[in-house]
């Protein structure tokens, strides 16, 4: 799952405007900005496979302190605890949490059972909506879809720009998941995760200046 973690940040601005896109992008995918972290150091490990499309390539032997049900949760309260301390938000702040959350929900439904509760628990979830490509596209890619829209009738364009940067990395990022789904492996895992590092950052960074270009059209409670 790729635009569909990053669509959970779309839509809850519009649950709650006063909290920047950017925050609400990072804490979506805030368990793969972890994951690659955890590969490059050595922490976590995956194995790449011949074939097409992360579901036949990608086999994650080795990502519960990213991706586990009990850590995801660990990693939101931090966040979320952060981001109170700092803003003294309540709504925010449990949105952030649940934003997080979220991504082993997500993965949950498009993995293969490979999803831990924890780290050292052998018990492994999922449902396996990536062993499908038509599927995946039509529920993910409706789930994009619908976040998009919600996201542009919650805000307003600050002229050119903010019209423009959306749509062109809307489209690039729409391009990169089905890229992700069908295409072929990366050269190595450690590539894999320097490359993602890298796309995940901009991702972000771009979620951080939409918020500024395009601002909510009014404020929550």
């Amino acid at each position: 799952m790729l635009v569909g973690h990053i669509a959970v940040g779309l839509a809850a601005k519009r649950v709650t405007p006063r909290v920047s896109l950017g925050t609400l992008v990072l804490a979506a995918i805030l368990p793969d900005l972890l994951w690659c972290v955890f590969l490059l150091t050595g922490i976590e490990r995956v194995e790449l496979r011949p074939g097409r499309g992360a579901v036949n390539y990608l086999a994650l032997s080795s990502i519960a302190f990213s991706h586990s049900l009990l850590m995801d949760a660990a990693w939101g309260a931090l966040l979320a605890g952060a981001y109170f301390a700092v803003r003294r938000y309540t709504r925010g702040a449990w949105m952030l949490f649940a934003a997080v959350m979220s991504h082993w929900l997500l993965d949950f439904v498009a993995h293969r059972p490979d999803m831990p509760l924890a780290p050292g628990v052998h018990r492994y979830f999922g449902l396996g909506l990536w062993n499908s490509v038509a599927a995946t596209v039509i529920m993910e890619g409706g789930m994009w879809l619908l976040a998009i829209v919600v996201y542009v009738r919650a805000t307003r364009p600050k002229g050119r720009t903010g019209t423009y940067a959306f749509w062109i990395v809307v489209a690039i990022l729409t391009l990169a998941w089905y890229g992700n789904i069908a295409g072929p492996p990366p050269p190595s895992p450690r590539a894999m995760a320097a490359n993602s590092l890298i796309f995940f950052s901009g991702v972000v960074a771009w979620a951080y200046w939409m918020n500024r270009l395009r601002p909510a059209c009014y404020n929550s409670i």
